[in-house]
């Protein structure tokens, strides 16, 4: 039930994340169980009713991660793949042990699958629009199910709160979030006297070459939001901001790169997971207009490997591989 970030699923997908705490007006979960073992959880299909302590938990799309980091009790998940490179070890072992019960995609749910798997909570990691996709109704008559899907994509770490809220497994997420929070706050002190003053642009990995556009990220997208937690600024805003994706992204022709980027001081660009540089990018490096760029002559590129990281366990190998692409400032 993954959603892949080409341009065009993304108008119309909008990613993003939500808020969660303990009041109804946040998102988050009231307290109403009593004696009854059940709590009302604000969710994006509603006000649902859910047990306080899940036994046995199906979980699809960006929960997924989420779910496995937090231990949560799972008896099935749809496939992740793009979020395999980005796994520990162990948490890659329990992701392939897992019974999977839905594909990459949400038509591709598999409901004699979750049914046999008898959960007693389904948490639908899956955007609002691409929830019309999925049969809630034949879900609900399997187990209470929660949408918690993404918008924007630096809210990542309040849907993994939240998706983790509801599946009961919050203090492996607590550890994990305070362990994020030490090294970013460790690497924005190591970067201090030199990253913040720079104005960078981003260069993302889903532009479309066949229209020949590229794709600019900024402060808040994925290829941004967690190098600025250690202290990057990304200037400029969307021209026709929209939902979503769309208020922190665009797809400008490749002809306005000297626009995009002139003013840059430095730019960096999302990178696959090995390191490698995806189709989209290349088209953008291979570019004239990019090899004439102020800040591509001064040598100040940087690329960014696991962009995509949407959990603190996840982010923090994306920590460690901004710290390797920024190290060449602090020799300058």
């Amino acid at each position: 039930m993954s959603i892949r970030r080409s341009s065009g699923l993304i108008g119309a997908v909008t990613l993003a994340l939500v808020v969660t705490g303990c009041g109804s007006s946040d998102g988050g979960s009231d307290d109403s169980s009593g004696k009854g073992g059940t709590r009302v959880f604000a969710a994006d299909n509603g006000r649902i009713t859910i047990p306080d302590d899940p036994k046995r938990v199906v979980a699809t799309g960006y929960a997924v991660p989420a779910m496995i980091e937090g231990g949560a009790p799972l008896v099935g998940i749809s496939s992740w793949k793009r979020g395999e490179p980005m796994m520990s070890k162990k948490d890659l072992a329990t992701y392939r042990k897992t019974p999977k019960v839905a594909g990459e995609l949400a038509t591709e749910t598999n409901y004699e699958a979750i049914a046999e798997a008898k959960p007693d909570l389904i948490v639908i990691g899956v955007p609002a629009p691409v929830l019309g996709d999925i049969d809630v109704k034949r879900l609900e008559g399997i187990a209470p199910v929660v949408a918690i899907g993404p918008t924007v994509p630096s809210a990542w770490r309040k849907l993994t709160h939240k998706q983790s809220d509801a599946a009961g497994a919050l203090k492996k997420y607590d550890v994990a979030k305070d362990r994020y929070e030490a090294k970013a706050d460790a690497l924005a002190k190591k970067y201090k006297d030199v990253l913040p003053g720079l104005k960078l642009g981003h260069v993302g990995a889903y532009g479309e070459t066949a229209k020949g556009t590229f794709q600019r990220e900024f402060g808040g997208s994925w290829g941004t939001n967690i190098a600025q937690d250690v202290g990057a600024t990304y200037y400029g805003k969307v021209k026709e901001p929209g939902p979503g994706s769309k208020a922190v992204s665009e797809y400008p022709s490749i002809e306005e790169l000297p626009a995009a980027f002139g003013k840059a001081d430095a730019l960096t660009y999302s990178v696959n997971p090995d390191g490698s540089v995806p189709k989209p990018v290349k088209y953008v490096m291979d570019s004239k207009l990019w090899k004439n760029l102020p800040a591509v002559k001064a040598g100040k590129t940087f690329p960014l490997r696991y962009t995509e990281a949407a959990t603190y366990g996840q982010a923090m190998k994306t920590l460690d591989a901004i710290d390797t692409s920024f190290a060449p400032l602090l020799k300058r």
